[in-house]
């Protein structure tokens, strides 16, 4: 039951037995240092490497969070170089709600399950089978390929990507990167999903000041509690302002809804056309708004306690153009009078980042793409959510996150499964994926794609 298919092509099979190790090896990130374990990943990818000639870079900025990066250099020093960026870690899981084992790497029905089967454990096998067979066929790059798998992108990259960036990153550095959330098909002809950017971050916390008290007479009390409740409602009504990027207008053309694409289009009717999107409604208010989600609310310590302080910490994801005055000013908005009991704490800020698509690598993409599916075409997405790919755009460096899934995707399933119950991704689309991005690998560094970019 758990074996890859005898249909599957040869690196199919070879992605598919990697994925299920990973799956396995439970990298579970719960926002803590001690968490992550990705030395385990580590161990078994340089087990995988052995006898290819390949051995790399292990980088532990903190016990256990451990980072693989190896490079076969190209031929050519003036020629692009390529970087397939993976990371290693998985969230966390309700064992609850789901039908198999999470971490079980089990395939039923052509359908591998697993925390990790998309979100991107099946990129980062895809990537490693990719790069040993080119250092074994003998292939000999152009300009250099990195394979990078690293720890910590679900809690911001701090033990990952982000400290390779501040740290050494002539370990990691390349003129494009290949990564995550794309290869999602959309519309009837299909187009395929390929994200050339993602939304920017700047999280905050609200600091709520009460009156404590005994549990036993809440009737006029000042709770935090009851306080951060009202705010979380508050925020949670807000509207921000509706922005139709050259990305969601692409999007809605492609989905192909008839008369609704115009209201799709428009931002004083967008509202009343998110139900014609089904599954994807989240998606289509994310793609047009900067959202704000009260997600960690903490308050009070004892039962019987009405508690005088509570916290309420938001996950703010900002358009193309917001900056961090804008953020504060619609928090500010939302919560009117309640700013009396309410202090917002917090500065940081991440801007949105786009790539272009006039590009050499995007042309090779567009190819591959319809090597497996002749009549589609490539469909440029804003992310929603971040990915490792922004501490190269942030530096000028194009980031596509690239895939290719079968007929049975469609986004607003794809979408549900990063972060949610039963997680899996089916062989076919593991099969079209890896085949996909060897294409792209050999067809980008073995020809002619002019001098290194100038950054």
């Amino acid at each position: 039951m758990s074996a890859p298919s005898d249909r599957q092509t040869p690196l199919g099979r070879q992605t598919t037995l990697l994925l299920q190790e990973l799956i396995r090896n439970a990298a579970v990130n719960d926002g803590t240092p001690d968490s992550g374990h990705e030395i385990r990943q580590v161990r078994t990818l340089q087990a995988f490497f052995e006898g290819s000639g390949l051995e790399g870079v292990v980088v532990e900025p903190h016990p256990g969070r451990g980072n693989l990066v190896i490079r076969i250099a190209g031929t050519d020093p003036h020629a692009p170089s390529l970087v397939l960026l993976g990371h290693t870690d998985v969230v966390p899981v309700e064992p609850a709600g789901w039908e198999r084992d999470p971490f079980g790497g089990e395939i039923v029905d052509g359908v591998l399950w697993g925390r990790g089967a998309i979100d991107m454990l099946d990129l980062t096998a895809a990537y490693a089978v990719v790069t040993r067979e080119i250092a074994r066929s003998g292939f000999r790059p152009r300009g250099d390929l990195v394979f990078a798998a690293v720890a910590d992108e679900e809690n911001g990259g701090h033990y990952g990507a982000g400290w390779l960036t501040e740290h050494l990153v002539d370990l990691i550095d390349a003129d494009y990167v290949l990564t995550e959330s794309g290869g999602a098909p959309t519309g009837s002809l299909p187009s395929v999903g390929v994200m050339v950017g993602e939304k920017g971050q700047a999280p905050r916390t609200l600091r709520v000041t009460g009156v404590p008290g005994h549990g036993s007479a809440p009737w006029g009390a000042q709770s935090a509690a009851v306080i951060a409740a009202e705010a979380v409602s508050r925020i949670a009504r807000f509207r921000t302002p509706t922005v139709i990027t050259p990305q969601w207008r692409a999007y809605a053309d492609a989905l192909d809804l008839g008369p609704t694409t115009a209201a799709l289009q428009d931002p004083e009717r967008l509202y009343e056309a998110l139900p014609a999107t089904g599954a994807l409604q989240g998606f289509a208010h994310a793609s047009t708004h900067t959202t704000i989600s009260a997600n960690v609310i903490q308050a009070g310590e004892k039962l019987n306690v009405i508690p005088g302080e509570a916290t309420v910490r938001l996950d703010i994801r900002v358009l193309p153009g917001v900056d961090g005055d804008e953020v504060d000013g619609y928090i500010r908005e939302a919560l009117g009078d309640l700013l009396d009991h309410i202090r917002i704490e917090g500065d940081q800020f991440v801007e949105s980042t786009v790539s272009s698509t006039d590009t050499p690598l995007f042309d090779v993409l567009r190819k591959a793409v319809r090597r497996a599916r002749p009549q589609a075409d490539l469909l440029p997405m804003l992310g929603a959510g971040g990915t490792d790919g922004r501490f190269y755009r942030l530096r000028g460096i194009p980031s596509y996150g690239f895939g290719v899934l079968s007929d049975r995707w469609d986004y607003g399933t794809f979408r549900t499964l990063f972060h949610g119950h039963n997680e899996r991704v089916d062989l076919d689309s593991i099969d079209l994926t890896v085949n996909a991005l060897d294409h792209v690998v050999r067809e980008f560094l073995g020809t002619d794609h002019g001098v290194r970019l100038a950054r």
